[in-house]
């Protein structure tokens, strides 16, 4: 039983690995039109990881690894101040998301994968006006409602984005699964 435990670990951390290289190099491969898939990692993990430490680093480092390498690379500034802490911070909230995942239906990931996408959307967005200080948008509720207008084509693109990445996750762990729990009960 022990040997097992330590296995499944080590399976955990490559496979957290390989989703976190994944998501950072869709982000920059896809960059500036963002079919990435970090939030809908960010809800995978929240809904599947047991480790809650570990569901919250995934899309840290996935976020973190991708604007490393669009600064290393020259592609874009990957890191542009104090705004992007609330980028990352949405990305917890959408993880704490995923602790609700109470079925793993379709139409409960879709839902969620869609309230990710809005939460994200909010909180990005409000977070850039806010920092913004008037500037780009101005001031008071007419600028956060620019702000957010202006946003709108990366919703509509991080929906379907996000679904896309959501319904791959979840369904390909449950096919894993469902494979890896046939072969030890057969």
């Amino acid at each position: 039983m022990k040997y097992y435990k330590m296995n499944q670990t080590k399976s955990n951390l490559y496979i957290g690995t390989a989703l976190v290289i994944f998501a950072a190099l869709m982000k920059v491969i896809t960059f500036p039109n963002s079919f990435n898939p970090i939030i809908a990692i960010s809800l995978f993990s929240g809904a599947v990881i047991k480790d809650k430490k570990m569901a919250f680093a995934m899309p840290l480092l996935a976020m973190f690894t991708s604007d490393i390498m669009l600064e290393v690379f020259n592609i874009a500034p990957g890191f542009y101040g104090m705004g992007q802490i609330g980028n990352y911070a949405s990305l917890l909230f959408v993880t704490i998301l995923g602790f609700f995942v109470n079925s793993k239906s379709v139409k409960n990931i879709a839902g969620l994968s869609i309230a990710s996408s809005l939460l994200f959307f909010l909180l990005s967005n409000t977070n850039c006006f806010l920092f913004d200080n008037g500037l780009t948008y101005g001031p008071g509720f007419e600028g956060w409602a620019s702000c957010l207008a202006a946003g709108i084509p990366f919703l509509k693109n991080g929906i379907i984005t996000d679904l896309s990445f959501s319904m791959l996750f979840f369904g390909s762990f449950h096919v894993i699964q469902s494979t890896y729990l046939s072969k030890v009960r057969g």
